[in-house]
């Protein structure tokens, strides 16, 4: 095919001769390892975890079913328990020991995990941090207290209290697809959590004196048992979170008889525990489609005056849970919905509880938020499978299985700022998707935060988008990280740290992880890959404990896409993103100037090619008598090398010529055609040092604009400085480089360029053949942009 060959005129002068060309040919010592594969960062696969990200043909979890009793003691603030515990090892190892979680002394000052930070004097302090330092330590009063530990047949069972954690020692090993049978009898003196913090306790209301109650972490839990880590008994400081197992639980509930009970799971004795009355709105909200007050205002504010003496017992089933948790209270307004998850046409009871303190909020939308969080987190991830779904306000936020607790009150007089509703519904919509992650898609959160808070706090952002699309989101558009971005190197930690080791937590826990998933999503991936991909790992890891290596091998098992580049940036690494925009160059077509008529070139071969140099190894071959060559296998093969090295006769020379195919001179109609056409060499570099698309809006003289886009691939060849080359056949005035701000960059002041002068140094470049037919540059929505088509044309 001819090509028609067009001579650019530069406009500028002071040429240096540094080009597109010369950059990629030559980029010296640029490579961080930008886009070398994770290799033996991540974990080796097996049988129990593919080379894919699914569950491996020898995956196994074990697993925890409880019968568990409660007696809340109001007066004396103290509850005391007696629980069953049935364990199952599926695990082809042999047990000699167990390991359970007793969180609960985290609030003892003397059985705490012990992990101190740094402290300085202040220049003044409360009462409340004020502590007389006292040497011994005294014991506070607080913690769990054992007061029996047994096996099935009550026979005491040897264990050791750490801190935190506590081992059984078992009388003979638990082999594998056997079950442990083993009871546990304890009580705690229960924290003021205003006061001692911590994510369980008790809240006391001065005005009316009553106390409202919530629940967790209450009880001994099983510790996970893992192909991956084994047991995982890093002891609870307050901070990381619980790694749990499933099973099953059914729990007994002993309140004063005033109080409303809200619990994990399906409450089975109703027509006990209710008035009447109640229970005929219960069974009215069954079937509502708008919150039904099930205990009024007015029922709740009556029963705060009147502190019963009587007592009540609520019972409680739960199937495949990791965990279970309550609320208590007299204060309780409480009101509930159906739900319709329609991917599995599961009917879901949507509840709240509530203080009056919260009521002008709560009875307008926690119910409703729950449950449109439950059916679009289904659409993102699995349907959801539980019978209950309920939200509580305690002031504070935090998760467990059908039920969190949230904040969310009003003024005195009833009333509140938008900033209140929007964070007490920010706040439900997050803590209601814990539900997914992790109860649900059972990651550690005590090792790896970033795997529930990340993932929720993005399927979160794509439910406040579906909830008001004018929701003020401060977690997972790309621009609300550049802040944390921007920090000096040394206050920065990857997202791939401890949870305990994190001193940036919100942002590197919550933030960064879910800005990662939402650049995937819109900038790199696409909502219909990354869409399809994360379902995937949703669907594998469902009611399963997935580990990081996971969802990275799933997200690209299941797109096709090669991400390895953005774990390793945005995960395993700290650097920011800065692209600038550091050059721009301008040229012009000189359509007088014709190439010179097609010439006959001439090839020979003189000799043969050998090395200057006889490396030691050919020496050593040659003088090597058990080595036979192949030629000296097949005297036939005419191999004019071996016959030149031996000294043998000299190949004849031989002669070939080809026509090499130029350009004719352009006619009347190319001249037209390219007379307008102008060409622009842009030159970007690599400030911050995390790749990124190059994202492009041009904008024309004539008020039209172009988007333009290449993929992050573009820097792996040179992870610091690439050029981008365009032909127009209308002028450019300006260039805005990431115009949406979708990929965090941290400084936008050299995402600029104008005609008009931005200050940006311009320079000569060479510019070579362009096709006439099928001619185009990189970037658009498939990569590919034909050049008349970018100018507009046709």
């Amino acid at each position: 095919m001819k090509l028609k060959v067009v001579i650019f005129s530069l406009s500028v002068f002071g040429y240096t001769g540094f080009t597109a060309q010369n950059i990629q040919n030559n980029p010296g010592s640029n490579h961080g390892n930008r886009f070398e594969q994770l290799g033996t960062i991540l974990p080796t696969p097996n049988m129990y975890r593919t080379a894919s990200g699914a569950p491996g043909h020898g995956y196994w979890q074990n697993r925890a079913d409880y019968n568990i009793t409660a007696y809340l003691d109001e007066d004396k603030r103290n509850l005391k328990g007696s629980e069953t515990v049935t364990y199952y090892n599926n695990s082809p190892d042999e047990l000699d020991y167990i390991w359970l979680q007793l969180d609960e002394n985290e609030h003892s000052n003397i059985k705490n995990a012990g992990y101190d930070t740094s402290s300085v004097l202040r220049p003044s302090t409360t009462d409340q941090q004020l502590k007389v330092t006292e040497l011994p330590v005294k014991d506070n009063g607080y913690g769990v207290n054992l007061e029996k530990v047994t096996d099935a047949a009550g026979n005491p069972l040897k264990y050791t209290v750490n801190k935190t954690m506590m081992r059984i020692d078992l009388p003979k090993a638990l082999k594998k697809g056997e079950k442990l049978i083993f009871k546990v009898d304890w009580n705690y003196n229960i924290g003021n959590r205003i006061k001692m913090g911590g994510r369980g306790g008790y809240e006391n209301f001065p005005e009316d004196g009553n106390d409202l109650y919530t629940m967790a972490q209450w009880y001994p839990r099983m510790c996970v048992y893992s192909d991956f880590q084994g047991w995982q008994n890093h002891q609870f400081t307050g901070r990381g979170e619980f790694a749990l197992v499933f099973g099953d639980f059914k729990v007994s509930i002993n309140v004063p008889a005033d109080h409303m009970v809200g619990g994990t799971g399906e409450c089975k004795n109703y027509d006990q525990v209710l008035t009447p009355d109640q229970l005929s709105r219960y069974r009215k909200a069954e079937n509502a489609s708008e919150p039904v007050e099930i205990v009024t205002l007015d029922e709740a504010k009556k029963a705060e005056k009147n502190h019963s003496k009587q007592r009540k017992t609520w019972n409680f089933e739960a199937k495949d849970v990791r965990d279970f948790a309550w609320t208590s209270s007299r204060k309780f307004i409480w009101d509930g919905m159906r739900v319709t998850i329609p991917e599995n046409n599961n009917k879901v009871m949507a509840m709240s509880f509530y203080p009056k303190e919260s009521y002008g909020l709560y009875r307008k939308f926690s119910t409703k938020a729950v449950a449109h969080t439950i059916k679009t987190y289904s659409e993102f991830t699995i349907p959801y499978p539980y019978p209950v779904a309920q939200s509580v306000e305690a002031a504070n936020g935090m998760e467990y299985p059908m039920i969190c607790f949230n904040f969310g009150r009003t003024e005195k007089d009833g009333t509140y700022s938008e900033g209140t509703k929007n964070g007490m519904i920010g706040v439900i919509i997050h803590e209601v998707g814990h539900n997914f992650f992790p109860m649900i898609i059972n990651s550690d959160e005590r090792q790896w935060a970033w795997m529930d808070e990340g993932l929720n706090t993005f399927t979160e952002y794509l439910t406040e988008e579906k909830w008001d699309n004018t929701f003020p989101s401060k977690r997972g558009p790309a621009w609300t990280i550049v802040d944390y971005m921007k920090l000096p190197k040394d206050q920065l930690e990857p997202i791939m740290s401890n949870s305990e080791n994190i001193v940036q937590y919100g942002p590197n826990a919550y933030s960064k992880p879910a800005t990662g998933l939402n650049i995937l999503r819109e900038t790199i991936m696409g909502r219909e890959l990354f869409d399809k991909a994360f379902k995937t790992y949703a669907k594998r890891w469902a009611f399963k404990h997935p580990e990081p290596a996971d969802l990275f091998r799933t997200m690209e098992d299941a797109s096709g896409e090669d991400l390895d580049w953005f774990w390793r940036g945005w995960f395993y690494g700290t650097d920011p993103v800065d692209i600038a925009i550091d050059k721009v160059t301008v040229a012009t077509p000189n359509l007088e100037t014709h190439p010179k008529v097609a010439e006959e070139i001439k090839y020979q071969v003189d000799k043969p090619l050998v090395n200057s140099f006889e490396d030691l190894s050919k020496i050593r071959n040659r003088e090597d008598k058990n080595i036979t060559f192949y030629v000296d296998k097949d005297k036939d093969v005419q191999d004019f090398y071996y016959r030149y090295d031996r000294g043998q006769e000299k190949v004849s020379t031989k002669e070939y010529t080809t026509k090499k195919e130029a350009t004719l001179p352009l006619d009347a109609r190319d001249k037209d055609r390219f007379k307008n056409m102008t060409a622009y060499q842009i030159d970007f570099v690599n400030k911050g040092g995390l790749v990124m698309p190059i994202i492009l809006e041009f904008t024309f003289e004539d008020g039209s604009k172009l988007y333009d886009k290449s993929a992050a691939q573009i820097w792996r060849l040179n992870e610091q400085k690439v050029s981008k080359t365009y032909y127009f056949d209308k002028k450019l005035k300006s260039i805005q480089l990431d115009p949406m701000r979708e990929t965090a960059d941290i400084d936008t002041t050299n995402n600029f360029w104008s005609s008009a002068g931005s200050g940006t140094e311009t320079s000569k470049f060479q510019l070579f053949k362009q096709k006439q037919e099928g001619g185009s540059v990189r970037g658009g929505a498939n990569g590919k942009v034909n050049p008349m088509q970018a100018a507009g044309k046709s």
